[in-house]
């Protein structure tokens, strides 16, 4: 009898112990098939923009913003409108918010070094996007390739006008792209100006990109020159449309040529009426959503694939850059109108139909 009950016993003890091990595992596998259907964490992106004054930033905006969402992310975006310190709170406040990554187009590269430094203390990786934030640990770069935006700008306007007098009409000297297209503008001057083809009889930098600024530079410098400037290459649209308000003034719009950038609709306008030479197009649909997806893939700590380093004056900053093109009347429908940038009615709304181009 003592024998029986014993084995009873064992088979009992026997049977408990697998049903506690099948416990085991079937919570085992409850609890990760638990964690598995966990919803995913949306990722929050923190967009700190210099100025959506500017209708160019604007473009920059929607198209970021409208990728993001696709890939199922959120933007918390916001504009300092040129303002150094407002942009750093701006930031900062951003950072509290616990953005998982932070996107700045930055008003000043060096301004803003710090707030990398603070961003990486709250585990926050930071890109930069079109400007380099220079002088800082950045983690990544975004932009085109900004000395060629100089070198074809300078490039259109010696090709109309290969000898004459010249002024030179640069960006924000806080920007560090309207440095470095300075640079690309002078790769191409520099040759002419050494053989005496060119003679630069001013040259000054527009606060802020500002059109007021450039027009009131404008004016100074054809009092200075009594008019006698045969070109103009100026950094971007919004400079290039107060200079040419500026050359209107004295009956010389459409005679000087003069360069611009960002295929703003009013220089697109003014390139097909003739009296702007060329802008710079840097395909913005190309730009903000490629932006915005590796602003998520570094959220979610992907790998990023870059063409390159830029050198920021601190580190070799990862960057992706993307190429320009230059716009003139002859291939602004096959460019910027194709692209949907800007409509060809905007476009050509002050010319005569029967000069639009066929579609």
């Amino acid at each position: 009898m003592f024998k029986k009950r014993k084995g009873y016993l064992f088979i009992t003890v026997l049977v408990c112990i697998i049903s506690l091990f099948m416990m085991a595992g079937c919570t085992k596998q409850e609890t990760t098939t638990a964690k598995d259907t966990a919803p995913k964490k949306t990722v929050k992106i923190g967009l700190s923009m210099d100025d959506l004054r500017l209708e160019r930033w604007q473009h920059d905006r929607d198209m970021f913003v409208a990728k993001a969402k696709e890939l199922g992310a959120d933007v918390v975006v916001q504009s300092a409108n040129g303002d150094d310190q407002t942009q750093f709170s701006q930031c900062e406040n951003l950072i509290a918010q616990g953005v998982d990554i932070l996107v700045i187009i930055p008003h000043n590269g060096d301004a803003l070094a710090p707030i990398i430094e603070q961003a990486h203390k709250a585990g926050i990786k930071v890109l930069s996007y079109d400007r380099l934030i220079t002088k800082s640990d950045v983690d990544y770069y975004i932009s085109f390739d900004n000395v060629k935006v100089g070198e074809l700008q300078a490039k259109a306007i010696a090709e109309l006008m290969p000898k004459g007098r010249y002024f030179l009409m640069g960006g924000s000297p806080v920007d560090n792209n309207a440095k470095l297209f300075r640079q690309g503008q002078m790769n191409v001057l520099k040759p002419l100006i050494d053989k005496g083809d060119i003679t630069i009889v001013g040259d000054q930098w527009v606060k802020d990109w500002l059109p007021e600024e450039a027009l009131k530079i404008m004016e100074n410098a054809l009092t200075a020159n009594d008019n006698k400037i045969a070109a103009v290459v100026a950094s971007n649209d919004s400079t290039a449309g107060g200079a040419i308000q500026a050359l209107a003034a004295q009956n010389m719009a459409g005679k000087v040529p003069i360069s611009g950038q960002d295929a703003e609709l009013a220089a697109c306008q003014r390139i097909v009426e003739g009296t702007q030479t060329m802008t710079v197009y840097k395909p913005i649909k190309i730009l903000a959503p490629t932006a915005a997806e590796i602003a998520v893939q570094i959220a979610k700590g992907n790998q990023v694939k870059t063409d390159g380093v830029v050198n920021n004056g601190n580190r070799d900053v990862p960057a992706v850059l993307l190429t320009p093109i230059a716009v003139n009347a002859q291939n602004m429908a096959e460019t910027v109108i194709k692209d949907g940038y800007n409509k060809l009615e905007d476009v050509y709304k002050n010319v005569s139909k029967d000069k639009w181009p066929k579609q």
